[in-house]
Order: C-alpha cells, then structure tokens, then sequence
C-alpha cells in the first residue's frame, strides 16, 4: 500500500509546484475584486495590541521621512501617556507635522489641544481653523464642532443654516452627540424647516447609541406624544436607563412614574429610592414629594438605606458574620487594662546609675 501513497504525494507536489509557478488564481481574483492588498501596518498594529514602545519605535522612522500617518501615532502616544511619559508639548509638535502632511485626524486633535490650552497656549482662533481645516477633509467630529462654532457665532461666522448642514452631515454619519443636536435643530426649526418626526427620530437614534441626554429627551417626547406615538410604557423605560446612568433629571421624572403608576407598575419604596439619589445631586422636588406623602415609614427608611448603597445592593443582614480571626502567638493585654500594667519600680529610669549586687 506504500507505493501508491509515495505516487499520490509526489503529484500533488508536483502539481503544487506548478501551480505555485504560475498565478495564484485565487490571488488574481482577490485582486480584482478588492484591489491590491495593502502594506501592513506594522507599527499602527502594535499599537492595537498595546506595544506602545515597539509601535514608537516602529514609527520613528517613518515620522523621520514625513509619514503623516506615523507622525499622528507617535503624538497620540505622548498625548495620551501610553508607555512613556505623558508630553502634550510633545504631542503638539507632532500632531503639528502631522497636519502639515496632510491628515486630519492630526488638525483635529491639534486643534483640541488649542481649545483646552494643553501643551500650547488657549487659542481659539488657531482651534477653530483647525476645525475649519480638518471638517474640509471630511473628518465628521471636526464637523460637528465646526457646526458649534457657527452656532456661538465669535470664531466662525453665525449661521445656524450651516450649523444645521453640518450637523446632518455628522449626524447621518452616526455621531450621537450630532444626532442629538441636529434633532433638537429640526424639532425648534432652529437653522431648518420644523420637522418634529425627523427630530425625535435623530434623538431617539443618539439615545440608542446611549447619549443619556438624549435618552432623557427621548422619553420626554415619548411621553408627551411629539413627534413620535405617544408611549408613556417606553418614556419609562427610557427614563430608567438615564436614571442607572446616573441623571438626576431622569431619577426624578423615573421616580414620578413610579409614584404614580404611570407607565410602569406603582412602587412609592422605589420612587423614594430614585428621589433620594435625585436629592443627593441637588435636585429636589415638591410635585415629586406631595406624590409620596402616604410612604409608609418603613418603606421610607428602606428607600433611604437603598439609595446610600446605590449602586450596589444592601447588605445581607441575616448573613451570619465571619467570625473574627484567632490572634497568632501570645495575646497582648488591652492598652487600657490598667492590672496589666508594669510597676514602675521593675523599669528603671534610664539616668539612675546601676546598682552593685
């Protein structure tokens, strides 16, 4: 049985051989689907997989020759501490070459240091060209401030029409802060025609992505039925992600529902519990507290203990305690015991002079 094994090995590496000659014909068809493969990135996958000093080193080189995409990594890694000293400075310089080259992930964030004043002196004006210039390369985050910009009106020119623009840009780009804005836009007709179905649809997609004040404004217009099928079961529902993401506005509305049965089934020990916690970060409310005048105090008094351990839960108090530890080697007495104390005649004074036998 050796043989014709022997013979079946040996074509196929023939065959092997051949084909390896020629083309690949799964390469040329990968080739035409997809294009050309592209060089790997060495030192930017070092960088995902946290070798933040092998991804520097990696990178120096090709920063050294104008890679705009190398020079954008080193600054983020001084930016941001990773594996070496956090240098804004640093970050600056190279993000500043980076942007001179072209990329505007490095204008961007270039021009958030400019903003907040880290590593360069505040310059508004310096930022908002910045933004200007990375928003013109499409960089949809640079968009959404430059929409803010036209908004304030003092670093870019006033115009909540571009505003608008350029908020739907970054909003259908998926960026939640941008939903969220351009549906409050479209909802007050600020900067473009009124369109409260298309507004409360953009919130409720900031919502989704988990944007708590659009979350807040997504139960409220559930609620109130604008814009979108009124649903005062989902404004609960909503009302409660914020209040566990910790809005005290979203505590407080949560905790009216519950007090009233509205939307979510009566709960006054639980009302009392998000009330707490609104009241904690300084927000209370009469309409709120006339809702829970008939609490019983028991129910009261665990509402209260709730919301002091939120978010975690209370404590088993019929767990049986651990039991305390035997002390290792000899007990000492109690530094109170006064019985165990030495006489003062067996310590002598460390001036007397030593007596003979």
């Amino acid at each position: 049985m050796r043989a014709p094994i022997a013979r079946f090995v040996l074509a196929w590496a023939l065959l092997v051989s051949s084909v390896q000659a020629q083309d690949n014909p799964a390469e040329t068809i990968s080739k035409e689907i997809f294009g050309p493969r592209q060089k790997v990135d060495e030192a930017f996958g070092a960088f995902q997989r946290g070798y933040f000093l092998t991804a520097l080193e990696l990178a120096l080189p090709r920063a050294g020759q104008g890679d705009a995409a190398a020079q954008t990594l080193i600054a983020e890694i001084y930016c941001k501490g990773l594996g070496v000293a956090e240098n804004p400075q640093r970050a600056a310089g190279w993000y500043q070459l980076a942007s001179d080259n072209g990329d505007m992930l490095a204008s961007f964030e270039l021009a958030l240091l400019y903003q907040q004043g880290q590593g360069v002196p505040i310059n508004r004006r310096r930022a908002a060209d910045l933004f200007s210039k990375a928003a013109d390369a499409g960089y949809m985050p640079a968009k959404y401030n430059m929409a803010l910009l036209h908004v304030e009106g003092t670093y870019a020119s006033p115009s909540l029409t571009l505003a608008a623009e350029l908020l739907k840009q970054a909003a259908d780009a998926k960026l939640p802060e941008a939903q969220y804005d351009y549906g409050t836009m479209l909802i007050q007709g600020a900067g473009a025609l009124p369109d409260p179905v298309a507004g409360a649809r953009y919130i409720g997609l900031a919502a989704e992505a988990g944007l708590v004040d659009a979350q807040i404004d997504y139960a409220t217009l559930l609620y109130m039925g604008q814009g979108i099928d009124k649903d005062t079961q989902g404004a609960a529902s909503w009302y409660e992600r914020a209040a566990e993401a910790g809005s005290p506005v979203a505590q407080n509305r949560y905790a009216k529902l519950l007090a009233a049965g509205e939307g979510t089934t009566l709960n006054l020990e639980q009302a009392a519990m998000w009330r707490a916690l609104a009241r904690r970060q300084g927000l209370s409310d009469p309409a709120l507290d006339r809702l829970l005048v008939s609490i019983p105090a028991d129910q009261l008094t665990s509402a209260e203990e709730r919301a002091r351990f939120w978010p975690s839960q209370l404590p088993d108090a019929t767990a049986p305690a651990a039991a305390a530890p035997e002390p290792a080697g000899q007990t000492l007495p109690a530094p109170t015991d006064a019985n165990e104390a030495p006489a003062a005649s067996t310590a002598p004074a460390a001036d007397a002079p030593a007596q003979n036998p």
